[in-house]
């Protein structure tokens, strides 16, 4: 199933339609983002991913299919006329500091997957200098004026329209979200360890990277196959940036998402994955497996 969101223009962002070389070459001289006076907040102290969430039209059907997936627990949450559920990646203690999978309902939104969280050390303390200097920089850098966030926490788009938050590190589920007996615990076939990667479908390599080295650093980013990747060696995770031909309302848009799991039988998990409705894909990498699940979504399973 395609990615129907809207795309949010909340920059003065002018979509380029070069192709990937022309942008890798530009990112070879691409000079170092400086902070503007005062934003020693930027780049940002954040250990890195925690959870993303993922938009379907049946939350109950996508939690059922994960939870037979991964031998983990369910969470819910009670929002507006609906729920939210919460497939955690990891034990729950009374810390309750744990990543997960948030289920929400689309509502006739589509399927996409929604936004991905990237923490932050003393958050609360440093949010109101946060967004301050994210606004001086990236109007600095031409992107506009920045609109500040929406929703829980600090929820605002990248210029190509991709959802980010930002959190206290380290993150917590929400006390909301309480035990769901929808399905039986600790079914599913593989254990999850936590978030790996989420992969980012921009319009133009140049200034997506641009953009995340205000936020990340360029001690973060590097260059891997022709790929953008900006690294976070305290989690382990990692945000992948592609360059990909502009379609409205399709890309860009997050690409798909990976997880860290226990080693697995890849044969066994192909038949199960199958027996249950998800279409496997092919992958080039060891170690790595492929799918796309009951509403199209595109997963990575990363044995670790």
């Amino acid at each position: 199933m395609k990615n129907t969101k809207p795309i949010e223009q909340n920059f003065s962002w002018q979509v380029s339609r070069r192709r990937m070389l022309g942008a890798m070459g530009s990112l070879a001289v691409l000079p170092v983002v400086t902070q503007a006076q005062g934003a020693s907040v930027l780049p940002l102290n954040t250990p890195g991913l925690d959870h993303l969430d993922i938009i379907v039209p049946d939350v109950a059907a996508s939690a059922t299919f994960y939870m037979q997936l991964f031998n983990t627990t369910l969470h819910v949450q009670p929002l507006g006329e609906g729920v939210r559920y919460f497939i955690l990646l990891g034990e729950l203690d009374e810390s309750r500091e744990v990543g997960y999978v948030a289920i929400g309902e689309s509502r006739g939104r589509g399927t996409y997957i929604g936004h991905f969280c990237t923490t932050v050390v003393d958050w609360r303390r440093d949010s109101g200098a946060i967004f301050s200097a994210m606004g001086e920089e990236i109007e600095a850098h031409g992107f506009g004026t920045f609109p500040g966030s929406t929703g829980f926490g600090g929820i605002f788009s990248d210029p190509d329209g991709i959802e980010i938050q930002f959190l206290p590190a380290p993150d917590t589920l929400v006390t909301a979200a309480v035990p769901s007996d929808l399905v039986p615990s600790r079914q599913g076939l593989i254990t999850p360890y936590g978030v790996d990667h989420v992969h980012l479908y921009v319009s133009d390599m140049e200034r997506a990277s641009e953009y995340y080295t205000i936020l990340y650093g360029a001690d973060a980013r590097r260059l891997v196959n022709g790929l953008v990747t900006f690294d976070f060696p305290a989690s382990d995770t990692r945000i992948i940036l592609e360059q990909v031909d502009y379609v409205y309302g399709e890309n860009p848009g997050i690409a798909h998402f990976g997880i860290k799991v226990a080693p697995f039988d890849s044969e066994v998990l192909a038949k199960r994955l199958t027996e249950l409705g998800a279409q496997v894909l092919a992958s080039e990498e060891s170690g790595v497996f492929r799918f796309k699940d009951l509403d199209g979504i595109t997963i990575e399973l990363v044995q670790s």
